[in-house]
């Protein structure tokens, strides 16, 4: 399905647009009407596809692409009809390759004009960009036909047919994506990025016994009984507050989530996202059963007192009232991460139904400090007397620390030995650089600030 043309040579150019609607139409501009649906962004490739299947099998059915003079506007079917003096003009075909978690990207059309007929009644169909001035954040579907009852209903009835199948397809189900915003002054999109995890399985998770009963419960668990609480009448959105130091496993933990709910769509908000947190919502309704993680959670819902402007309270305002916002059978998720829960605004945590469980990460045990050195290890082999070592000597420290000090030894394990078996030698030269060398700072980069150790003890180390 195609049409061809030639730009000055009895195709397409200026006004000749709106003399091909207006022959398809057969009727003045002014008896045609239109009406229009705008789609999450993440629809974009299964829009495409049912407009195809939808008008398929119709007979002389033409496909135009679309070239817009106000590149910071969505095309509109207005522009086609009116008389200005920036109408929208045919030209060709364009299309971008879209990444959807597939070895291979997607083609699809960045605009398209679609003229078809139901029996004896004309009708054309828009597929364009859609959203905020230079940021695509949606798709717009523009339908029209001759106004009247019959246009009317017909306009409904393809609209319908529409979303059913856009909502039965799905692109990204499943996947975890997030939004990359882009604004160009001459235009540009807000693009679905897909974010291939390497998969996390429930042995790789070092957490305390407690936090992990904790997190089963109120994740799994509540997964697995949800279908029966919706049929109670019980809401089906849950939220959950992860709290600690930093590189104590949050981010860790959610992608071990994302493994074990591949029916779940994850959407990752990070604090350079938090502008389009109303299309993120949209999102997770439109994708749901959906996973919503917003990272940082404090630097947008910080307690009032401690913000720097309106702008940083409107924010916060958008993230109560979509919350509030969601119907209570909607199947969403919501992940919030902080280093800092003191500084979260009481607004949040402190009404029911946005935040239904707290976790706190705390810093790893003894025994989770030996399981994180055997986890980090690789291929190093490490002798009991070692390990111990290492697990008093690490005492204070994140998963994050020992995670960076297991590559330390092995970096310096291959510079100045031989075999497979870490020596202590090694252990004591990246315990030196990591809590005594680098001073202070270097400790809190690190994730050793909580070190109980004295610097005295940790100096006898090395000598």
């Amino acid at each position: 399905m195609g049409f061809a043309f030639s730009v000055g040579s009895g195709g397409f150019g200026g006004g000749r647009l709106r003399k091909t609607l207006l022959r398809h139409f057969g009727v003045p501009a002014g008896d045609i009407a239109t009406a229009g649906r705008q789609f999450p962004i993440a629809a974009r490739v299964d829009i495409q596809s049912a407009l195809e299947d939808l008008l398929r099998n119709r007979a002389d059915t033409k496909l135009l692409g679309i070239l817009a003079p106000n590149p910071h506007e969505a095309p509109a079917l207005a522009q086609a009809l009116g008389q200005g003096h920036f109408p929208l003009d045919a030209g060709p075909l364009q299309h971008d390759e879209i990444d959807v978690g597939e070895a291979a990207p997607v083609r699809c059309l960045k605009n398209g004009l679609w003229l078809s007929r139901e029996k004896d009644l004309p009708f054309a169909v828009l597929m364009s960009p859609g959203g905020r001035f230079g940021l695509c954040t949606g798709v717009q579907v523009e339908i029209a036909a001759p106004i009247g009852e019959r246009g009317a209903q017909f306009s409904q009835e393809l609209f319908r047919q529409l979303e059913l199948q856009v909502s039965q397809g799905r692109t990204y189900r499943g996947r975890v994506i997030s939004l990359e915003a882009q604004i160009h002054p001459m235009g540009g999109g807000s693009i679905v990025k897909v974010h291939r995890l390497a998969k996390v399985n429930r042995e790789d998770v070092i957490l305390p016994h407690k936090t992990l009963e904790l997190l089963d419960r109120n994740v799994a668990g509540f997964m697995k009984a949800r279908d029966q609480l919706k049929a109670l009448q019980f809401q089906a959105r849950k939220g959950l507050l992860f709290y600690g130091l930093p590189g104590t496993g949050k981010t860790y933990t959610i992608h071990y989530l994302a493994s074990q709910l591949p029916n779940h769509t994850t959407l990752l908000v990070t604090a350079e996202q938090v502008a389009l947190i109303g299309e993120y919502f949209m999102l997770a309704r439109f994708l749901q059963p959906s996973i919503m993680v917003i990272e940082d959670v404090d630097l947008i819902a910080r307690e009032r007192t401690h913000m720097h402007g309106p702008f940083e309270e409107a924010l916060l305002n958008k993230l109560l009232n979509e919350m509030d916002g969601l119907r209570e059978d909607a199947e969403v998720l919501f992940i919030l991460t902080t280093n800092r829960p003191e500084q979260i605004e009481p607004a949040l945590v402190s009404r029911p139904g946005r935040i239904d469980q707290a976790i706190e990460f705390p810093l790893p045990n003894e025994e989770g400090r030996a399981k994180l050195t055997k986890l980090y290890a690789r291929g190093l082999g490490i002798s009991e007397v070692l390990m111990e070592l290492i697990v008093s000597r690490t005492k204070g420290v994140s998963a994050a620390f020992i995670k960076e000090l297991m590559r330390r030894c092995a970096q310096i394990y291959i510079e100045f030995s031989r075999g497979d078996i870490l020596t202590q030698q090694s252990v004591d030269a990246a315990i030196e650089e990591m809590l005594i060398t680098g001073g202070e700072l270097n400790r809190r980069l690190l994730g050793g600030a909580g070190v109980e150790q004295s610097l005295d003890r940790a100096a006898r180390l090395s000598s």
